[in-house]
């Protein structure tokens, strides 16, 4: 069988700085850390990270945000104590109600801005009845459900 693991190769401006956020972010050092540029090759989440040294990284482009789910309201905590451990600012939303679902999450953000959220979903979908159930895509507006998410 084929495992699949994403890759996310970000753009970074000050290595040793993202190299830290990283490390204090996932709990492991990278596999690879040479002059512009590092490598992490995680397995929970299957994700392989690396960080590219470039002169300048275009704030607020076409990305909204990083994340990763766990499995656990304990599992979120845990991940906020290795933050405030690393001296990372973070922002803690409990019972939130994001992207339709009840969530417990953490926010912190990279040296570049870059915002990642570490959550668990506890409702998976406070509204139901605004899914929308149609094959026919000339039918389907979105006036009526788009909301704002993980702002």
């Amino acid at each position: 069988m084929t495992i699949f693991k994403t890759h996310v190769a970000l753009n970074v401006t000050d290595i040793a700085k993202s190299v830290a956020f990283y490390q204090a972010m996932f709990g492991v050092a990278p596999i690879k850390h040479k002059v512009g540029y590092a490598k992490f090759d995680l397995e929970n989440p299957a994700l392989n990270l690396t960080l590219n040294l470039t002169p300048t990284v275009q704030p607020y482009g076409a990305l909204s945000h990083l994340g990763v789910q766990v499995g656990s309201t304990e599992e979120v905590q845990s991940a906020m104590h290795r933050f405030a451990q690393a001296g990372l600012n973070l922002f803690e939303e409990k019972n939130t109600d994001c992207c339709y679902a009840i969530q417990d999450k953490v926010w912190v953000s990279d040296p570049d801005g870059n915002r990642w959220e570490i959550f668990v979903v506890k409702l998976g979908d406070t509204a139901p009845e605004k899914n929308i159930c149609t094959t026919d895509v000339k039918t389907t507006t979105e006036s009526n459900v788009v909301k704002p998410c993980c702002a």
